[in-house]
């Protein structure tokens, strides 16, 4: 079979896409990507062309930009594109070029991507055209810096709607067939340099090691198969050991060091602390962490997760929102609405409301309450008479006294009449807005903790 059956039937095979989908190939200009989209146009596909311009080699990133946009033209495709300030955007985010043109690229495809499957109501997949070796260097990349066994099974053909339908092909297939059909590409200059890390694995140690052992490149892909194998029945085996250990509560996982440490295996700490953002490197600072006091946490570089110390266990917790804003309370307001929940407030005479056991509800001489209230997170320094104590005290020692976790602690919020704190929610009111034999009206607070879909959105 030649490469356009081979190809047809791979995509066929694997169920990757069909007629009836639409396809966004990502086209640099270079000989892959315009390998792919003559494949597609040959097979009948219903194809779009999608270009980026990173602006960064002058002219020829134009000139690349033109090339795409006449072949699309030629052949009567649809044509998009467009140009980043790259340079701006890695400087901005302190990432390397590699890295800083990748992220703009995929989220600029998928955004498309998403636009066009909501206006022609079609089955949309991003193309883009990654082949075996790029796999290859990919893997040896991933070997070299360091990496788990995820990180030796290569590039995914499949993640979610980016589909890579050329990874079981080679270069050298791939320019054989432009050649054979006469398919036009251009060749960036930057790739005929060793300036980029893949550039020169590609250029100067693959060539080399080719020369002591002229099979690397079919050992090395028949390796990354074996490691696809070895993988998927390692997660089998892994997944009911991480349910056992990794406990979801809330929109945070708790995990017994004792449990964790237990098997004395690196590896099951790196599967852990992963999925959350957490590197391979981090792993020693997660083992010290154990020994450290309460209170004490380490974070995610990205996703600012953060793994918290807390007595005999670990809380993954998600990244700390600041929200320092205050919510002001009008004497006639019956509902507030602020981001961890929502308040009812009611004044009663009666005093079937004198007490309640809920300390999601608070009940206070409303005779003592002056309005606006301030509704606001509880901040160092602050500090309150806990009902039933003559002495202040302040709310940091407080929460401490109830062995709060440092999240928990994070949670809490209060509210301010005239400049005092009058209730610390969902744990004490203060013990001079408490009702006593002489008050005529009850002000009566309730708290509803927004549910977890609620916080997540």
């Amino acid at each position: 079979m030649n490469l356009q059956q081979r190809f047809d039937k791979h995509v066929s095979q694997n169920a990757l896409f069909d007629k009836n989908s639409l396809l966004v190939i990502a086209v640099s200009g270079g000989l892959d990507s315009m390998v792919l989209s003559e494949l597609c146009r040959q097979a009948d596909y219903n194809i779009i062309l999608a270009h980026c311009n990173f602006k960064l080699r002058g002219e020829e990133s134009l000139r690349d930009q033109q090339f795409v946009n006449e072949y699309a033209k030629k052949n009567n495709i649809p044509f998009y594109t467009v140009s980043f300030d790259t340079l701006d955007y890695i400087a901005l985010n302190k990432l390397s070029v590699q890295e800083g043109a990748r992220l703009l690229r995929y989220k600029w495809l998928n955004e498309l991507a998403d636009r066009l499957s909501n206006e022609k109501r079609l089955s949309t997949y991003v193309l883009t055209a990654h082949h075996a070796d790029d796999q290859i260097e990919t893997l040896m990349m991933h070997f070299f810096r360091g990496t788990g066994l995820n990180g030796l099974t290569g590039i995914p053909e499949k993640n979610g709607k980016i589909l890579r339908p050329l990874l079981g092909f080679t270069k050298k297939e791939l320019l054989a067939y432009s050649e054979a059909n006469n398919i036009p590409f251009v060749v960036d200059s930057s790739n005929l340099t060793s300036d980029y890390t893949r550039n020169l694995f590609r250029n100067e140690i693959i060539p080399e090691i080719e020369k002591v052992y002229p099979s690397i490149k079919e050992n090395l892909l028949d390796n990354i198969q074996r490691f696809k194998e070895t993988e998927s029945l390692y997660r089998k085996l892994l997944a009911p050991l991480l349910k056992k250990i990794l406990l979801q509560k809330g929109n945070e996982y708790h995990v017994s060091i004792q449990s964790l440490f237990k098997t004395k295996n690196n590896t099951l700490v790196y599967e852990i602390i992963h999925p959350f953002g957490f590197t391979e490197g981090q792993i020693e600072e997660v083992i010290k962490l154990a020994s450290a006091n309460s209170g004490s946490y380490i974070e995610a570089p990205q996703t600012k997760y953060r793994i918290i110390k807390h007595r005999n266990h670990f809380v993954v917790a998600p990244p700390l929102q600041n929200y320092s804003g205050m919510v002001l309370i009008e004497g006639n307001q019956d509902t507030v609405d602020y981001p961890a929940g929502e308040l009812k407030l009611e004044v009663h005479s009666e005093m079937p409301f004198l007490t309640s056991t809920d300390q999601n509800i608070a009940l206070m001489d409303a005779a003592s309450i002056r309005f606006p209230l301030v509704l606001r997170k509880w901040k160092e320094g602050d500090y309150f008479y806990p009902l039933g104590m003559r002495k202040k005290k302040k709310i940091a020692r407080f929460l401490i006294d109830l062995k709060l976790s440092k999240t928990d602690k994070e949670k809490i919020w209060v509210i301010e009449s005239d400049q005092r704190i009058i209730w610390v929610i969902g744990q004490r009111i203060d013990d001079r807005f408490k009702i006593t034999n002489t008050t005529s009206k009850i002000l009566k607070i309730k708290n509803r903790i927004h549910d977890l879909t609620d916080k997540m959105t």
